[in-house]
């Protein structure tokens, strides 16, 4: 006897049986009927933070399942996917009423609603990332678990107005870092943009709704304007006998703010986002697209430099298209996209438009090529050591857009938005990699950290006698290697090397690194191995010496302790007898009172990362020095200095000195200011010094972000020709 049979007042509602009847036979449509009235019974009484019944929930979430047309058992797990933990339903249950196939998946998306997904660098965050890695091998299992998933993230984020506005950053978070990406990668391009949107609203609330409001006042102008020109493109399609569907193309919040953001780098205007005013061709077949591009160009005045043909070379997530923008009617740019009618399935719902699970194994080659990716990372469970890389691996290598690259053969090989000219050589042979010594790009010589570009030819310089990497391709700041396998590689080259130089050359680059930016390696090197549980100073040291912890990271970490450096428990009120009141300083604070009126001191140049102390002066609030400032450490009134913290730094610059001592020559200062305004950092102090024997010593005040910011710099200009040391000034 069914569900059904056994509650007749209990009906599922007509528009998701009518949905699912559009493209499965009648009789997998009972099933779903009965496992909506047991989900229905299941969560009797349980209601939701918006007020609303339970079954709502994975109501909704079937819908979008169901948009995606699914399979049956896609279908029941999507409605029964919380009864196994919030209703204590046993799994069996589940596989006696609706099959073994329906349960497993209930089972898989079960276990990923058990797990936090946020990867950070606070404390847990090796659990976090050994969390997400099971998530992610889960998916790779079945593709439907994270096709649920997706769903069940959207219908959530459509709700998130009800949970407190910590726990919707958080979740808006996860979804940025980690739905929205997976989505981009399985191609389905209609929960990708809605996830991208819902999650902006609650991060960047402000912005969300100022891009929201200048779209709202050009909306009717806009909509006119796309009318006007739809009906003219069709007349022209019809005088060229294409037949072809031309309508607007929707705008999204989120991709217009990223737009904007990358426009206002190049000082162009909103007005100028291309696809603010966009339409899109839809024909029968692929030839028809290249034929209506045609009359397009010949309609309309294309863009230079704004042409993609992605039929020719479509995307990873194999999305198909022709994109161009033209000059149309009143010189206004409008983007064109030209697909067929099957691509643009393909676009909209990505790998859930090819893949079937119809009860039999007959999969086509074409669709095991578009989750190829997925696949991936059950090999790189096995390859990378820990779960901190796989993340890093998934992040870099999965999420990232891809650029396609040729071999002087021909062979076409796919590598990761940003990658270099040494990732293509340990993309096609570890021993290729280790024996590079220069590249070519297109037949000119290019550096090994040259950023490759679709269509790229890459041609490796390789020596047969180098006896291996070096140990410059795994700095962050250089960015010889930008993924994760290469970096993996060149780590286990240097894990073979001697422990004892591995020790030495750890202790050597930490000792420079932190020299340069101020700091005494023997002041904190009991707080830096605390900063790596479980490893000893020699091990850390070793572990940098090969590679596997980046000096880099190093500084990070070690910034936010000395941030934090000293908390004193006796400081409960600012000296003087009268607290400070907020003012518009650098974001700082006293440890136990409001905001205070700050002011930079000039003798030690503090920045973000730096420990820091106050010193409460008569008439100008509190002076902010480094907490090793001479002038600090030999205070006559010790009892005006206060602790401070940072606070919030997000948007603010600070001046920090750099001396930069280098052989003279032409074009010194030319290349170090290429340098610092490629890093987006504002040079606004320069002063140079010819020291008699060659060389010129430059002093230079920046204004940056912080720490981090400073020691990337410093890198990067360490790397100038001609440059002999580069060190941060503070006293």
């Amino acid at each position: 006897m069914s569900v059904l049979e056994s509650s007749p007042e209990t009906t599922a509602p007509t528009d998701l049986l009518d949905t699912v009847g559009s493209y499965l036979p009648p009789e997998r449509v009972e099933l779903i009927a009965d496992a909506y009235a047991f989900a229905e019974q299941s969560h009797q009484g349980q209601m939701r933070r918006t007020g609303d019944p339970y079954i709502t929930h994975p109501l909704e979430v079937t819908k979008l399942v169901a948009g995606l047309e699914l399979d049956q058992p896609s279908l029941i797990a999507a409605l029964l996917h919380d009864v196994q933990e919030d209703c204590d339903v046993p799994n069996e249950e589940i596989a006696d009423r609706f099959g073994d196939d329906a349960a497993q998946l209930v089972e898989g998306l079960t276990k990923l609603d058990s797990l936090p997904l946020r990867v950070t660098e606070e404390e847990g965050g090796g659990v976090q990332a050994q969390n997400l890695r099971k998530m992610l091998l889960a998916m790779a299992a079945d593709v439907r678990v994270v096709l649920i998933k997706l769903c069940d993230r959207l219908h959530n984020m459509r709700t998130l107005y009800a949970l407190p506005v910590e726990k919707q950053r958080r979740i808006a978070r996860e979804t940025m870092e980690i739905f929205a990406p997976l989505a981009t990668r399985l191609g389905i391009w209609q929960i990708k943009w809605e996830l991208e949107d819902l999650a902006f609203r609650y991060l960047e609330p402000e912005r969300y709704q100022e891009i929201a409001a200048r779209l709202d006042a050009t909306r009717l102008a806009r909509e006119r304007y796309i009318e006007d020109v739809a009906a003219g493109l069709r007349t022209q399609l019809d005088d060229a006998r294409i037949e072809a569907e031309v309508t607007g193309r929707a705008k999204h919040i989120y991709s217009i703010y990223q737009k904007a953001n990358r426009y206002g780098r190049e000082a162009k205007s909103f007005d100028q986002i291309y696809d603010l005013l966009a339409l899109r061709i839809l024909v029968r077949d692929v030839t028809a697209c290249y034929a209506a591009l045609g009359v397009v160009h010949s309609t309309w005045r294309p863009l230079p430099g704004q042409f993609d043909d992605y039929i020719a070379t479509p995307k990873a997530s194999m999305y198909q298209s022709l994109h161009t923008t033209v000059i149309g009617p009143g010189n206004r740019p409008l983007e064109v996209q030209i697909r067929t009618y099957d691509m643009h399935r393909v676009a909209e719902y990505g790998v859930a438009a090819h893949w079937r699970y119809k009860g039999s194994a007959d999969r086509s080659s074409q669709d095991e090529e578009r989750i190829a990716w997925l696949r991936q990372l059950l090999e790189w469970q096995r390859e990378l050591s820990g779960a901190e890389e796989f993340v890093e691996s998934v992040k870099t290598d999965v999420f990232d857009d891809q650029v396609f690259v040729l071999s002087p053969r021909g062979d076409v090989l796919d590598l990761p938005a940003g990658a270099t000219p040494l990732d293509f050589a340990y993309r096609i042979h570890t021993d290729l990699g280790h024996q590079t010594i220069g590249a070519k790009v297109n037949g000119k010589m290019a550096a090994l950290n040259f950023t490759l570009q679709n269509g790229d030819v890459v041609e490796i310089m390789r020596s047969r006698s180098r006896s291996g990497p070096s140990r410059d391709w795994l700095s962050e700041s250089l960015g010889y290697l930008q993924t994760t396998a290469g970096r993996q590689k060149v780590r286990q080259w240097f894990r073979k090397q001697r422990k004892a130089e591995s020790i030495d050359r750890g202790r050597d680059m930490l000792e420079r690194e932190l020299r340069r930016l101020g700091f005494d390696i023997a002041d904190h090197q009991d707080e830096l191995v605390a900063l790596f549980p479980g490893k000893t100073w020699d091990e850390l040291l070793a572990n940098i010496g090969y590679g596997d912890v980046s000096v880099e990271s190093v500084t990070r970490k070690a910034s936010a302790l000395l941030q934090q450096h000293q908390e004193p428990d006796d400081i409960d009120e600012i000296p003087l007898g009268r607290p400070t009141s907020p003012g518009s300083g650098p974001g700082l604070r006293g440890l136990a009172s409001g905001g205070l009126e700050t002011t930079l001191a000039r003798c030690c140049n503090p920045v973000p990362g730096d420990t820091v102390r106050g010193y409460v002066t008569r008439s100008r609030g509190v002076t902010v020095h480094r907490a090793d400032c001479h002038n600090v450490l030999h205070e006559r009134e010790p009892d005006r200095l206060i602790d401070l913290d940072w606070g919030r730094t997000d948007e603010q610059r600070y001046p920090a000195t750099v001396q930069i001592d280098a052989w003279d020559r032409v074009g010194l200062l030319r290349d170090i200011s290429t340098v610092v305004a490629a890093e987006d950092v504002n040079m606004v102090n320069v002063n140079t010094t010819k020291n008699g024997n060659g060389t010129v010593s430059v002093l230079a005040t920046l204004e940056t972000s912080g720490l981090s910011q400073i020691s990337r710099l410093l890198t990067r200009i360490e790397t100038i020709r001609g440059v002999r040391s580069c060190a941060r000034k503070t006293n």
